[in-house]
């Protein structure tokens, strides 16, 4: 996020070194001002939103080692689902990522997970009922 928000403000730097199109193009609106307009305002919109992040975002730390078998943020948990194995890492909205096995702690299986430990049984039901069998927390 910071690479794109470095980057993004090296376009609107630029944007703005190149100049801002006329208003005017004869007595019409110039469609080139219109367009640096919608573009410029996206830019400007999505800066904000990376700056919101940057003000409000959190450090994930492991919790104290007394409190490593219970499920939280930044967990990796392996869970058994009907006889097969799955690893999850239970991140923030921000980060989740269920293809490279990072899920949400508000998504339904993240937010079920949430203060289990080792050999609990979890069902979830978002359309299908599903049972999440427990069987390793790890932190990093």
């Amino acid at each position: 996020m910071k690479k794109e928000y470095e980057r993004l403000k090296k376009i609107r730097s630029s944007k703005l070194k190149a100049g801002i199109p006329k208003i005017l193009h004869s007595e019409d609106v110039n469609p080139e001002y219109l367009s640096f307009k919608e573009e410029f305002n996206i830019l400007e919109s999505r800066l904000e939103e990376l700056e919101n992040i940057f003000k409000h975002a959190q450090i994930i730390t492991p919790p104290p080692r007394n409190k490593r078998d219970v499920i939280d943020l930044g967990a990796k948990v392996v869970v058994e689902i009907d006889g097969q194995t799955d690893r999850f890492e239970i991140v923030g909205t921000l980060e989740a990522n269920p293809i490279l096995g990072k899920i949400s702690n508000e998504s339904p299986v993240g937010r079920a997970l949430l203060g289990h430990r080792v050999g609990d049984e979890v069902c979830v039901s978002s359309p299908l009922q599903v049972i999440y069998k427990i069987k390793e927390i790890k932190y990093s």
